[in-house]
C-alpha cells in the first residue's frame, strides 16, 4: 500500500438512520479524496438505542465495529464507517456532562481497522422529571430546544412505557407531557435531551470534529509499511516528579502504533514543563 494516496476516489460507507454522513462526508473528502455514501436500509437501533428499547450489546467499540461491517455487507463496499455515541458524568469532572464519541474505520480490503475516540464535555446530555404545567424554560434552554429536540418518557411507576421522540415545538412537547404523566401513578414525565445526531446539532458537531480526526489519521501512512492509519494507540504516563524525580501518573509520551504490521513508535509529548507538579505524585502528595 505504498500509494500516497490509497483511498482518493474511494466510497466509504456509512450504517446510519440519523443523517451522520452529514458531519462526515466533508473530512473525509478533504484529507482523502473518498466519497462517504449512506447504506441505507440498515436498522441501525438493533445496535442499541439511547433510550433503553434496545439494549447496546458489548462495548461502544463493539457497537462501532459492528456497523461498520453491517454497512460494507449491505453495499458489497469493501470500507466502512460505524459511529457510535455514550452520554452521562464526566469521567474526571464532578458534576459536569460528557459525551464520547467513538468513529471507527474497517479496511476489508486490507484487512485492517483504525478508530478514534473523543471525550467532550461540550454535550446538551440533561433531563428534567415534570409535572403537567411545570414550568420548563430554563431546562429547554439548557438543552438548546427546539433547535434540539427532546425526549418525553415514562417514569416512576408507569401502567405502561410511553417515549416520544423528535419533539421539536412546544405544543408537541406540552402534548406529549400531558399523554406520559397521564400513564404515572404518580403524574410525572422524564423530559431528556434527544441525542441522536439528526436532532442534535451539538453532536452533530462532536462527530465532526472526529470525522476530521480520524479521517487525518488515515491520510498518514505507517513508517514500516506505509499502512494508512498510523496514530495514537496509548498514553505513556510516568512524566517525573518536579521535586522528587519519580514516576507520576502524569502522561509523559504518547504510542503510535500501525494498525496492520504493529509497528510502534514513541513520542514525547509537547508540553510546557519537563516535570509534574508535586501535588501528582504519590511520594510527596500520598
Amino acid at each position: 500500500m505504498a500509494n500516497p494516496a490509497p483511498y482518493r476516489g474511494e466510497t466509504f460507507a456509512i450504517a446510519t438512520m440519523h443523517a451522520k454522513e452529514r458531519a462526515v462526508a466533508r473530512p473525509f473528502r478533504h484529507w482523502l479524496g473518498a466519497i462517504v455514501t449512506v447504506a441505507s436500509g440498515i436498522d441501525t437501533d438493533r445496535f442499541g438505542t439511547f433510550t433503553g428499547e434496545v439494549a447496546r450489546q458489548g462495548d461502544m467499540l463493539d457497537a462501532a465495529r459492528d456497523k461498520a461491517l453491517a454497512a460494507t455487507e449491505h453495499t458489497g463496499l469493501p470500507f466502512g464507517l460505524g459511529s457510535e455515541g455514550s452520554f452521562g458524568p464526566h469521567p474526571a469532572l464532578p458534576f459536569v456532562a460528557a459525551g464520547r464519541e467513538v468513529l471507527l474505520f474497517s479496511d476489508r480490503r486490507h484487512g485492517f481497522e483504525v478508530h478514534e475516540t473523543l471525550l467532550s464535555n461540550q454535550t446538551n446530555h440533561r433531563s428534567r422529571v415534570c409535572r403537567p404545567g411545570d414550568d420548563l424554560r430554563d431546562f429547554l434552554d439548557s438543552v438548546g430546544f427546539p433547535s434540539h429536540a427532546v425526549v418525553v418518557a415514562s417514569v416512576g411507576n408507569a401502567t405502561s412505557r410511553h417515549i416520544a421522540k423528535g419533539i421539536n415545538s412546544t405544543a408537541e412537547l406540552l402534548s406529549a407531557i400531558r399523554c406520559t404523566a397521564g400513564l404515572s401513578r404518580e403524574g410525572l414525565a422524564l423530559v431528556t435531551a434527544d441525542m441522536r445526531a439528526h436532532v442534535n446539532p451539538t453532536r452533530m458537531a462532536a462527530i465532526r470534529q472526529l470525522s476530521a480526526r480520524l479521517a487525518q489519521r488515515l491520510a498518514t501512512p505507517c513508517p514500516e509499511c506505509t499502512t494508512p492509519g498510523f496514530g495514537i494507540a496509548d498514553i505513556v504516563r510516568g512524566l517525573p516528579c518536579a521535586w522528587c524525580g519519580a514516576p507520576t501518573r502524569v502522561a509523559s509520551a504518547k504510542l503510535n502504533r500501525c494498525a496492520k504490521c504493529r509497528f510502534e513508535r514513541r513520542d514525547k509529548l509537547e508540553r510546557a514543563q519537563a516535570t509534574a507538579d508535586p501535588g501528582q505524585c504519590e511520594h510527596c502528595n500520598p
